[in-house]
């Protein structure tokens, strides 16, 4: 089964962080090269322990949906999502939050497995991986632009501390 490790340096607070990758809104606004949009389950905000989301997008010209759920929750430190519907045979992401002395080390853990079985894990080795790791690597940018600037303030609606 691949395995995807990722490990990101944001210069913010840890609840920051952690909320901005949970948010259903920022994944919309980081995901717009493949059109995703949250189309059932929670659709909107910071999404939560045991709520689940679908999302309709368009991977390899191909439209198509994948469900997921939040099966673990340990806020502000680590969630876990994991596919309950969609063309992968399995997906589960940890997600986890390090406070650092200037700022905070997130880490994904991604395991994935292609459906199709021996012409899947092909697809995977020749092709899928490196698809999601840049998806992820993108993705993260995202939340690393907006926890170090103040976007993060009206979508996560944070006042400024004085």
């Amino acid at each position: 089964m691949p395995l995807i490790e990722l490990e990101t340096f944001i210069e913010a607070e840890i609840g920051i962080c952690f909320d901005l990758a949970r948010s259903i809104d920022l994944h919309t606004i980081s995901t717009v090269k493949t059109n995703e949009k949250a189309i059932e389950g929670r659709t909107k905000g910071l999404i939560e322990l045991g709520e689940f989301v679908t999302w309709e997008a368009t991977h390899f010209g191909v439209r198509q949906k994948l469900t997921s759920k939040i099966t673990a929750f340990q806020k502000p430190f680590h969630f876990r999502d994991e596919q309950l519907k969609g063309i992968f045979k399995f997906i589960k992401h940890e997600h986890y939050f390090e406070q650092k002395t200037n700022g905070v080390l997130m880490k994904d853990v991604f395991h994935y497995e292609a459906p199709f079985g021996f012409i899947g894990r092909i697809v995977e080795k020749l092709i899928l991986t490196n698809y999601l790791k840049k998806f992820l690597l993108e993705r993260n940018q995202i939340i690393k632009q907006y926890a170090e600037t103040d976007l993060h303030k009206s979508l996560l609606k944070i006042k400024t501390r004085n």
